[in-house]
């Protein structure tokens, strides 16, 4: 059953030129109707992953800051009384430094969240333009401050790998990032998305990516300072001082169960997965139909969850256990995973090995995605 619960806020202030998410602006929003309905869809999948109480929750968006903290309380104290928290749950929201919302922290942190998660992204102004951020750097650290007052444990997050960015600017921002003394770090590289007004750009000149090579220098860079300043990674972009791990993410990438509720949020319980709509408006529709936000709703084949398992574990530092995954998919592990392309990577000293639990080395994680698709057994993933 269910031991992580995911609730989307959609809303943004304004829409990052290079977000993907399931985001969207609005004049206004009625927080008495989006009570009820985040309400009326966490109890339909309580109704059906249900049984164990919570280790996380976690408010993703759009920007959850954005809601009353009133709001906040009403939605945790729903979870807590459809399914309890386990003791020490772990329970956090994102957030953007302006200072109107940093104004919120306090009440925030009453109502239940004990994690906060600010989109920093920058310590630049002209990188946070750039970026079409609303707040500039004095002001993101001065949000941080308030966020580690308040919470107890604080991540903030940063993209590099900026058009023209270079190995000495991002050497001395990391720096910068890392002295800020917070226990967890979210450092992505600058991703051009399809559909984004930053693929437009792109597209029509505006701007040039950084190429792959500097790019992966950076990424090399990256690493090597996080870990010498006690901030290593655990997973691809994640960093944290060892206990201070997004239990909610692992929850992810060790491909146990988790609620999505709001739109356009995913979930895995059992072996079904679910997409809510992700047009808000169409989302709180179907919560007046049918009393849930479900759009698609399907049967996970064991070999579709056994590839989905293998790409989101190698993704950790800690790997993954064949053994496990065997015993818990009833796969024989050369269904799974292709044994001579492991063995070649891990004589090239890209994939470790030991016993059976395999993983991306320092040197691997570069290559990460072309490492997936060698490593995953042949027609396992379209199987």
């Amino acid at each position: 059953m269910a031991r992580a619960l995911y609730i989307h806020w959609p809303f943004c202030a304004r829409k990052c030129p290079y977000c993907d998410f399931n985001s969207h602006v609005r004049e206004g929003v009625d927080h008495t109707l989006w009570r009820g309905a985040l309400i009326a869809d966490m109890r339909h999948e309580a109704a059906r992953a249900g049984g164990e109480a919570l280790d996380s929750v976690f408010f993703g968006g759009g920007t959850p800051s954005l809601m009353p903290p009133a709001l906040v309380a009403d939605l945790l104290a729903e979870a807590e009384r459809l399914w309890g928290f386990a003791p020490g749950i772990e329970i956090t929201l994102e957030a953007n430094p302006s200072s109107v919302e940093a104004d919120k922290f306090a009440g925030i942190a009453a109502a239940g969240v004990n994690r906060v998660s600010l989109g920093l992204q920058s310590l630049d102004d002209a990188a946070l333009r750039f970026l079409g951020r609303l707040h500039g750097a004095e002001e993101g650290v001065a949000a941080l401050r308030i966020a580690q007052r308040v919470f107890a444990r604080v991540n903030a997050d940063f993209i590099y790998a900026r058009p023209e960015q270079g190995a000495a600017a991002w050497r001395n921002e990391l720096a910068r990032a890392i002295d800020l003394g917070t226990d967890h770090l979210s450092l992505y590289q600058l991703t051009i998305e399809p559909g984004t007004r930053f693929a437009t750009d792109v597209r029509q000149g505006a701007f040039a990516p950084l190429h792959d090579d500097p790019a992966a220098d950076l990424f090399a860079m990256t690493r090597e300072m996080t870990a010498a300043a006690g901030l290593p990674a655990y997973e691809v972009s994640n960093h944290a001082r060892p206990g201070h791990e997004s239990r909610h993410n692992l929850a992810y990438w060790r491909y146990q169960d988790y609620v999505g509720i709001g739109p356009g949020a995913h979930g895995r319980r059992g072996e079904m997965a679910t997409v809510r709509h992700k047009k808000p408006e169409n989302w709180l529709a179907a919560i007046a139909d049918a009393g849930h936000g479900i759009a698609e709703e399907r049967a996970l084949g064991t070999r579709e969850q056994a590839a989905e398992a293998l790409l989101m574990g190698l993704r950790l530092a800690e790997g993954v256990d064949l053994a496990a995954m065997a015993r818990r998919f009833v796969l024989p592990l050369n269904e799974m995973v292709d044994f001579d392309r492991l063995a070649f990577h891990v004589s090239l000293g890209l994939v470790r090995q030991e016993g059976w639990r395999v993983s991306v080395t320092e040197a691997g994680m570069p290559l990460l995605d072309a490492l997936l698709g060698e490593l995953v057994a042949p027609g396992l993933v379209t199987a």
